[in-house]
Parts: structure tokens; sequence; C-alpha cells
């Protein structure tokens, strides 16, 4: 089957309006956002924080978010087929749905989904500046869902003087790729906005298929920054993406998976309004601001009338005040609340038409301290107050030290974590009003080294994670139940290396173990489903001296079990990408790419295929 499908995103706004700025100066130096909701050095956060800047996003030519994120510490990803089906992101060991996932600091996770997860099949890189990836229970700050870590996107901010860029790419499976950027400043308005189309017959999402699942997705973004003086200012974003993507499925009379004629359709739209005030010189920002998502999904089946098989329509409203205080020279806090209004409609030929909604009130505080050189502590406190379920308070606490100006740098937190039940527990075919949050509580520390004036860091995190309350299905009742304890342990290892001018090479490794620790199931003690426990990622790029720029990336992954009771393995698998690109003059450069090099069959969800070889060519503009 031949099917067109699009798909980019290219990323709303930045709810932290200061992320635009973040320093690229060196690793230690660099400003983050997403540990502690305000401008903050990597050097004195206590969380585990991986950051993807733009350069090694170009650098990587990497189209999917995920496949990006599946290169850094702790992360995996399972994916149903080639692209546009659903793709799961799993931190440390935590499920898909325990992720937040963030564009510009606007929550993203779609309420419509059976766990209130989030589907990264259609983020792409496309006018992303930077990825802020934060690991561990981060519920203070973040909210519901962060149990395992956070994901934030951080998208291109308006230029001071005007910028074109545009990308077009073509490869195997008929992948198309087009993309366009402009960026400037006129008097007090500064303007970004893009637009991006990616198109593929695809591959058959049943592994042993002969037909071909297509993919199509669009998507456009715009962000504008209205100064007013020196310190008010307007915030405006907005994004739209648009998709289609061809299914497998179980067709009768056997309901065995195979070749269908199924098929998705997704809009998501993402809009955001604030306006910062800065008061007391500064010492005291504030932020008032609303933002607004929408994710609407509709299945279909061709071999049925009617088509039209499953919808569901997902809604988010937050009204949202934060602050950011300088307390002193050596103390500030950040505190805020939100009211969030959450709502969802679904429709299936079984059912009918449902529709439920549900509101939070939440309110939290941070605060870090520089008490000495070098050193750096944090502590924080949330409550959130739900409509459905009652109330949950989280708390965390962090410190960061380097006794040599950052040569040697030992970090430790402690964080917990919470998971609202998703408004389809609670109130759909199977739901349960009854159901209590999920709760974790994680810990972790590590140690960075850096060697030879920077030439080579090594680190180490140690990480450990219990849930308790987790959420599943119930087979004897038929209905959703806070059924099981989850532990998830392992370490983290990262080595960085720059022998020479140009030349650099990045490797990590993560074991996780995350295993069932409810003894009443008969899984206890059993690896969770598509969770491997080793992960090893190799980059190594070289800028050659006339311009040509090389790479290659290999990730290697072991097996897995594809079901709670280990009786299902998914083999494990080892991938070969390798990259160039020359600058033909300063405006024009030409890239190229073959990702699975070997042509490695592979799965990471039971018999859903995944692409073979593809070789990919490109051209790059900018004025």
């Amino acid at each position: 089957m031949r099917t067109f499908t699009t798909t980019t995103l290219i990323a709303a706004l930045a709810a932290l309006p200061a992320a635009a700025h973040a320093d690229e100066a060196g690793d230690a130096d660099s400003i983050i956002v997403t540990a502690s909701r305000s401008e903050q050095k990597l050097s004195e956060a206590g969380q585990s924080v991986t950051v993807i800047d733009s350069m090694l996003i170009e650098q990587r030519q990497t189209v999917s978010v995920a496949e990006l994120l599946r290169t850094t510490p702790g992360v995996t990803i399972a994916r149903n087929g080639g692209p546009g089906g659903f793709t799961g992101v799993f931190i440390r060991g935590a499920q898909s749905e325990q992720t937040v996932a963030l564009i510009d600091g606007v929550k993203i996770n779609d309420p419509s989904s059976p766990g209130g997860g989030f589907n990264f099949a259609d983020l792409l890189t496309d006018g992303v500046e930077r990825i802020e990836i934060l690991r561990g229970p981060q519920s203070v700050l973040w909210g519901s869902q962060a149990i395992g870590g956070v994901v934030n996107l951080i998208t291109r901010a308006p230029t001071e003087t005007p910028q074109l860029s545009a990308t077009g790419e073509y490869g195997r499976y008929g992948t198309g790729h087009l993309t366009a950027n402009a960026s400037g400043t006129a008097g007090p308005v500064a303007l970004s906005a893009g637009a991006g189309y990616l198109t593929t017959n695809g591959i058959s999402a049943f592994a042993r298929g002969p037909e071909r699942d297509g993919y199509d997705l669009f998507g456009a973004h715009a962000k504008a920054v209205i100064t007013l003086d020196e310190r008010l200012s307007i915030d405006l974003r907005g994004l739209y993406t648009r998709s289609k993507v061809d299914l497998d499925g179980f067709a009768p009379p056997t309901f065995a998976f195979g070749d269908t004629s199924e098929y998705s359709r997704q809009e998501q739209i993402v809009g955001y309004a604030g306006i910062n005030a800065g008061l007391f010189d500064g010492r005291l920002n504030n932020r008032l601001a609303i933002a607004y998502t929408l994710i609407d999904r509709d299945s279909y089946d061709r071999a049925l009338t009617p088509r039209k098989t499953l919808a569901g329509r997902g809604r988010n409203l937050r009204y949202e005040y934060q602050g950011v205080a300088e307390i002193a020279d050596w103390a500030n806090g950040t505190f805020g609340a939100e009211h969030e209004k959450q709502s969802y409609r679904t429709f299936d030929s079984f059912s009918g038409r449902q529709k439920r909604r549900a509101n939070t009130d939440s309110a939290y505080a941070d605060i870090h301290l520089k008490p000495a050189a070098g050193l750096s502590m944090g502590a924080g406190i949330r409550h959130d107050d739900h409509s459905g379920f009652g109330g949950a308070t989280t708390m965390s606490a962090d410190t960061a030290y380097s006794p040599n100006g950052g040569a040697t740098l030992i970090r430790a937190s402690y964080g917990e974590g919470f998971k609202a039940p998703s408004l389809y527990q609670l109130y759909g075919d199977f739901g349960n009003p009854a159901l209590v949050p999920e709760k974790a509580r994680g810990f972790d520390a590590g140690i960075t080294q850096q060697l030879l004036d920077g030439a080579i860091e090594a680190s180490a995190t140690w990480f450990t994670r219990k849930v308790r309350n987790q959420i599943d299905f119930d087979l004897s009742t038929f209905a959703y139940g806070n059924l099981a304890a989850v532990r998830a342990r392992g370490v983290e290892l990262g080595l960085k290396l720059r022998p020479a001018e140009g030349f650099t090479v990045d490797a990590n490794y993560t074991y996780t173990k995350a295993v069932n620790r409810q003894r009443s199931d008969p899984n206890f003690g059993k690896d969770l489903a598509r969770r491997p426990r080793n992960s090893v990622n190799v980059s190594a790029d070289y800028a050659w001296p006339f311009g040509l720029k090389t790479g290659a990336t290999i990730t290697h992954l072991s097996r897995s079990y594809n079901d709670a009771g280990n009786f299902t393995r998914i083999d494990g698998y080892a991938l070969v990408d390798v990259r160039l690109a020359y600058p033909v003059t300063d405006r024009i450069e030409l890239f190229g790419r073959v990702e699975n090099l070997f042509d490695q069959r592979y799965q990471t969800a039971t018999d859903y295929g995944q692409p073979g070889r593809a070789a990919t060519a490109g051209v790059r503009l900018r004025y």
C-alpha cells in the first residue's frame, strides 16, 4: 500500500522565556531551566540532567526526537512499527506514561489516552534548539506523571537580525522532508516562525507483512515576544501539527495480528500567552500565563462500515503564576500556583460516546542556596488538589559540590513523584473512581571528573526508585486498580573525549533493573515489559580541516520481554548510523547519512517491524 503522511514538530514557545538565552559556551557552565524552572548553571544542579544542544541536533541529522533521546543515558524507546507508529519513551525503567513531555515548559501529555501519557511519534527535531532530559522523580516542579523524568523541548528563539533557513532531504522508503524557518526583530516585536512537512511510504507495521504503512505529517509554529519596556514583556506562541499514519491490527475472523487497512489521523494544537514583569530592580521576576493544548485523534478501518472505529479528544487548559526571587546573592527561590482544567471525549464502536473532566489546583516552592564556594543546595515542596481523588504532597532535595572549580563535580538528589489516575482510568469503560495516585520516591548520586583541561570527562551515577499504587488492569474485576509495586535500580556511566581539535567521542552505558515488587502478583520479581537491562551508545565525529564533517553512532540494547510474565522475548540488537556534511559555501551545506548501516532486523515491540538500511541525502540553506 502506498500512502503519504506528513509531520513536523516545530515547536511552540517557551513557557520559560529565559531558556532562549541559554549559554552554550561549555557543558559545566551551560544554563538549564528544567531542573529548577528558572535559569541555573548545569554545574549547580544536583539532579541528573542531559542537554542536547542545537549543534548536536544538526550534527546527528536525526529527524525523530525519540530516536535522538534513545542515545542519551537512561532512556529507551518502544515503537509500534516504522515512522508514525505509537512511540513510548521510558526513563530509568519507568512507564512511558510516567514521563512528562514539555514544549518550552508547556505540558503536552494527552488526557484522552488510556494512561494519560504522550505519543512521541509526531515530535520531530525541526525548530528545536535544545532538549533537556531530567531523570528521576520530579513532581515538585512538574506535577503529575513526573515519576520517570521530564523531557523539555526548547524551540528556537527570535533573532535580532533577519534570518532565513531551509532544509530538504530525500531517502529510502520514499521519505521526503522539507523545513523552512524565518526570524527577526522589528521595533518592540521579535518573531520566529516556521513550517515543515514529512512524508514516507514507510514499512509494514506488521513485521512479516508485505504492504507498506505510510506516514504523513505537517506542522507550523510561530513565536512572538513583545517588549513593552525594560521589565515588561508579552509572549505569544502557537504550534499546529497534523498527521496521518497507516496501521496494522487484529482483523476477523482470526483476530491475529497482521496487515489491515486501518489508519489514524491526529491533530495537535499548543497555545501559550504570558506576561512577564520584573520588580525591585529585577530581583523578583513574575510570569502570569495561560496555556492550552488539544490532541484530537481518529482511527478508521476501510474494511468496515462506518469506517470510524475510535475517536479521542484531550484538552488541557492551564492558568499559572510563577515567581523567581533573588533573596540574596547566595539564595534564590522559585514559587508558583497553577489551576488546570483537563477534559476528554471519546467514541468507540463498542461503548459509544463518553465525556469527562477533572480540575487540579497546585502550589509549589523551591529554594536554592549557595552557602559556600562550589556548593549548591536545593529543596522543594508541592501540593496538588485533584477534584477526583483529593490531594498529593511531594518533596525534593538536591546538592552539588565542586572542590576545584568544576574539574570534579559531586551530585546527589532525592525526589518524589506522583501520577494522578487518568480520566479514562477513573471514568472509562473499565474505570474505577476509587483509584488513588501512583507514588514514587527516588534517589541518585553521581560524580563527574574532568582531566587534561576538559579533554577527558568521565561520569558515573547510581540511581534507585520505588513506585507504589501503580495502576494496572485487574483481570479479576475487569477494572483498573492500584495493583502494582515497582523497583528500579541502576547505574549510568559516561565518557567524553576530545583527543584532538575537531574530534569528539561521546559514550554512555546504562544498566537498569526494573522489576515487579508486588508480592501478591504472580509476576513478582520479573522484569517490566520492554525494559532492556543494558544499553550502550557511542558516537564519534570529526571535522576535517577542509570543511568535511563525518560521524558515526553505535546503539546497542540487550534483550527484553514483551509481556509482564516474561514469556515473549525481544532479542537485543545493535544499530550503526553514519553521516557526513560538507559546506559548499557559507550559506549552502550538503549532507547525507545512512541509518541502520548493516540492515539489522530488530523489534522494540513484538511483531512490529522496524526500518532496514536507509540512505538519505539533503541540502541546508541559510540566509
